[in-house]
């Protein structure tokens, strides 16, 4: 990147003290937020050092017209500070957590005197105590079901005390509340009650059950054994609750394990939450825009952006391997420690962490194209055979048809999850004279402005490209791809003979098996791209002869000949038509109709 002259002045002034640095474009609009511990030498490597070599920070760099700071105490208050800047103002260049706002979470109401369980989308409530997201809505249906069951939270919206109603509801008369709002329960007797409401969402279910199992024998002593019975049947419906789910008793006491995975531009973090030795609870977040930014950055944006404010984190969080600014997440939170393990039972944590971050990143991404395919999807079975970096979700596919040198024709087919996406298809006409009768100069005329398109509209480039021939059609491709920049795109080509998959830089082609998912995905783009270059180019071909004919006819020019395509559709449809027909199209004569057929009889 070289800076215009008004940056490089900024760049000579910048403190050498920790803080934030924005980056702004043109519009004043906010294109990327860090942090650093010494502002001028971090902001100076975006303009001078490695950083220049990132496509990514290449192109910010072009977009760059200005640059703010603002200095801080310390470099953990300047990492607090970034991540509240960038949830506030989502820049573009920032890894952003994805639908950050569209997961649900319980809340206990405790700024009422007498609180209510809700389910809420926003941690607004005052004093409220807040569990979630929940990213799998049936756990938190599950959840709210046990709690209605075993506990007695009221569900009406009065404002108690002073709200209330002149009687109890159905609920009190059926067991599921002990209608405070009538003083038939104390004050002091419902917080006790949820009391053992956080302690059961915080996951101490022992000590719930062990709650529970003393007032029952208080209550049968006490000889009240309706009381009893109804302690006894959610001591019974705790244990239901653990019986079918698979817990494994780590003999670890409360630990938050930490998983991670990654497929390209996309992340996924996620939270194990042990209590009393089991299993309680998994939850998860997505980022995105990650490409290039270490795995270490990623899981401290994870950890800081959500992890940290989480109020039911335990003080042991065991992660799959040190994040960027360990130190300063130590300050942050003084109370957690920070776990890297190697072996032992936080290994084995942090392995059944990892593994459940992989089954997300694998069927999770698969929801999101709205398609039922599993792991085993082509598009997956294709990424691994290829040795691809991302997953080819987005394909490409480009085919040249010809007729004898003429009516050159190209086809590009887009597939997304392995299924295709026709309102992104797109035909060329080959513009070049001299790549009418060179299939390599089409496929290099094709790929040209294919991709200078999707860079002029500010669109994705694919996450694979498949061209339809053998070594020289990849060679045009991987030609074009060279001139235009862009060497990061992943390019293959399918030759039809023996169905070898050609990769650049690679001597022999790849024999994938015939019956393999991977080879029949690119046979089905292949043939739907040859498909569309054969149907467009037959359309051309049509459209020549057409005139020709249509045109030698005294009287007829391009706008007549226009209007008998829209009506007849080819030569043989007009040959088929009769002279009536023809002069009732608008801008026809009677004389003009029969001059039209006796000259199509006359060349027939």
């Amino acid at each position: 990147m070289s800076p215009d002259p008004t940056i490089e002045d900024k760049l000579r002034s910048l403190p050498k003290a920790p803080g934030v640095y924005i980056f702004k474009g043109a519009g004043g609009e906010i294109l990327y937020i860090g942090k650093a511990k010494n502002l001028r030498n971090r902001v100076r490597n975006y303009f001078r050092g490695r950083h220049r070599d990132s496509p990514r920070n290449r192109r910010l760099g072009r977009l760059i017209s200005d640059v703010e700071t603002i200095v801080v105490p310390s470099e953990p208050q300047a990492l607090l500070l970034e991540n509240n800047l960038i949830k506030e103002h989502r820049p573009r260049f920032n890894i952003l957590l994805r639908d950050d706002k569209s997961y649900p979470s319980i809340a206990v109401t405790l700024g009422e005197r007498f609180p209510r369980v809700l389910v809420v989308r926003r941690t607004n409530l005052p004093g409220a105590r807040y569990f979630g997201p929940y990213t799998d809505v049936s756990v938190l249906r599950r959840t709210l079901k046990v709690i209605r069951r075993i506990f007695t939270v009221r569900s009406c919206h009065y404002n108690l005390p002073h709200d209330h109603p002149e009687r109890a509801c159905l609920d009190y008369h059926i067991g599921r509340c002990k209608a405070p709002c009538v003083d038939l329960q104390s004050e002091a007797e419902y917080r006790e009650m949820i009391e053992d409401v956080l302690a059961f969402l915080e996951g101490r279910t022992l000590d719930v059950r062990a709650m529970l199992r003393e007032r029952m024998h208080d209550a049968a002593n006490e000889m009240n054994y309706e009381r009893a019975a109804q302690l006894r049947d959610s001591i019974r419906w705790l244990d239901q609750l653990e019986h079918p789910q698979t817990v494994e008793l780590l003999g670890v006491g409360d630990a938050d394990a930490i998983g991670y995975a990654r497929d390209g531009d996309d992340a996924v973090g996620v939270l194990l939450q042990m209590r009393s030795g089991k299993l309680v609870q998994r939850l998860h977040h997505f980022l995105k825009n990650t490409d290039e930014e270490p795995d270490a950055a990623v899981l401290r944006t994870f950890l800081v952006r959500f992890y940290l404010p989480l109020e039911s984190a335990a003080r042991r969080a065991v992660l799959p391997f040190e994040p960027e600014d360990l130190d300063q997440l130590q300050e942050l939170a003084p109370r957690v420690k920070w776990i890297v393990p190697t072996r032992g039972v936080y290994h084995r944590m942090s392995a059944l962490a990892d593994q459940n971050a992989q089954h997300l990143m694998e069927s999770l991404k698969i929801e999101s194209f709205e398609t039922d395919e599993r792991v085993e999807d082509p598009v997956y079975s294709l990424g691994r055979d290829l040795g691809l970096t991302r997953v080819p979700r987005s394909m490409v596919c480009i085919d040249i048809s010809t007729n004898q040198g003429r009516d050159t024709v190209g086809s590009l087919v887009w597939f997304e999850a392995g299924r295709p996406r026709k309102n992104m298809y797109r035909r060329f006409r080959i513009k070049d004279p001299g790549a009418q009768q060179d299939d390599f100069a089409a496929i290099k005329e094709v790929v040209t402005r294919f991709i200078t398109r999707r860079r002029e509209e500010a669109k994705e480039l694919p996450d694979l490209m498949v061209i339809d021939g053998g070594k020289g059609q990849l060679g045009a491709a991987l030609a074009a791809l060279e001139e235009l920049e862009v060497p990061d795109l992943p390019l293959i080509s399918l030759a039809k003979k023996e169905e070898l998959v050609f990769l650049p830089g690679r001597r022999e082609p790849l024999r994938l098996p015939h019956r393999s998912p991977s080879l029949r995905l690119l046979q089905r783009i292949r043939d739907e791209a040859h498909r569309f270059a054969i149907t467009y180019s037959r359309k051309k071909r049509t459209e020549r002869t057409f005139s020709s004919e249509i045109l030698a006819v005294p009287g007829v020019g391009p706008a007549r000949r226009r209007v008998l395509l829209e009506r007849f559709g080819s030569l043989g449809g007009i040959r088929l038509a009769t002279v009536d027909e023809i002069a009732s199209l608008r801008g026809f004569s009677q004389v003009l109709a029969e001059r039209i057929i006796q000259h199509l009889k006359d060349n027939n």
